[in-house]
């Protein structure tokens, strides 16, 4: 099980907006969504390795409940543009506030991160960056540059935010030529305004019919968490909305609520549930599904790349 936190030591909230929120339950989990405490042995060599770097990871700071599997595999989602995010999602644990400077060193940092870890895939993420002129995009896109440069063979998928009202950002990280684009939709569009008020649900999905506009040989992915008071047809619409724009792979997960302060979890979502999203998905023209409880946008990407291209071979046979 992983324990949330909702203060960063004693200097001040890690979540400073939602500090006047409610409390509300945390459910107690149902056997499907227990996992095994982090180890010993390359767990601990990835920790190190992050840390010396001065690197951040979407792993720790989201508090993802796969963290053991992963780190023990070498496999980290590297969060770019520092460790503060400008905005409040009702549903995200990363730390929120004013951020920092961003560290122009940190695309080389991250390219060897990959080189020493020796990935064949990665994934790079970051927090929202309404602060800056870009959002950020350029950054991806160093990023990008310098893990081309350090490990030509590695595949690469970014994780972005929306760069809302970013004129021309996503062009930016689109014509760096990710292998993936994924932008997550996270919920049904009745649920923005308390989930994720910052965001417009229909510019995310012009975001990754943009994506395919601009390069159709990029593969685009997004994802959606359920358990947050959705319905099952609301989730069939994002769906068809997702393949009108010509996403090719699906993540669907159960969310889980990191603080009392957070959004409360509407139920657990059962794993015969999950599967029936997984078969409907499919039935709807994604190339790629992962659907389970403990689903999230980086686990076993790599792998899931590799079946995602093939898939998308097999159709165009």
């Amino acid at each position: 099980m992983v324990t949330m936190i909702d203060k960063l030591g004693k200097a001040r909230p890690r979540h400073p907006e939602k500090q006047k929120n409610p409390d509300s339950e945390i459910l107690r989990k149902p056997d499907w969504l227990r996992v095994r405490a982090p180890g010993l042995g390359e767990y601990q060599n990835t920790a190190k390795l992050v840390k010396n770097l001065g690197l951040h990871t979407v792993c720790e700071e989201a508090a993802c409940p796969n963290i053991g599997e992963c780190w023990s595999k070498k496999h980290a989602t590297m969060m770019i543009l520092g460790d503060t995010c400008t905005r409040a999602c009702a549903f995200c644990n990363v730390k929120t506030g004013k951020p920092g400077p961003i560290d122009i060193d940190e695309p080389k940092k991250v390219a060897e991160a990959v080189a020493q870890m020796g990935l064949s895939h990665i994934v790079i993420t970051s927090v929202d960056r309404d602060d800056l002129d870009d959002g950020g995009a350029l950054h991806f896109a160093n990023t990008i540059q310098e893990i081309r440069k350090a490990t030509p063979h590695t595949t690469i998928e970014v994780l972005t935010p929306d760069f809302l009202r970013k004129k021309n950002a996503v062009e930016i990280v689109i014509d760096a030529k990710p292998d993936v684009f994924n932008h997550n939709i996270e919920t049904v569009p009745r649920l923005y305004l308390s989930i994720r008020p910052g965001a417009r649900y229909y510019s995310s999905i012009r975001l990754l019919e943009r994506v395919k506009e601009r390069d159709a040989c990029i593969f685009t992915k997004s994802g959606l968490m359920v358990g947050l008071g959705e319905d099952k047809q609301e989730v069939m619409q994002v769906m068809d909305d997702m393949v009108a724009a010509g996403v090719d792979f699906l993540t669907i997960g159960q969310y889980l609520q990191p603080t009392r302060k957070h959004a409360p979890i509407d139920r657990f979502v059962t794993p015969d549930e999950f599967k029936s999203l997984e078969v409907i998905a499919y039935s709807k023209g994604f190339h790629m599904v992962s659907s389970s409880p403990l689903t999230r946008s980086s686990h076993h990407a790599g792998d899931d790349f590799e079946k995602l291209r093939q898939n998308r071979m097999s159709a165009q046979k």
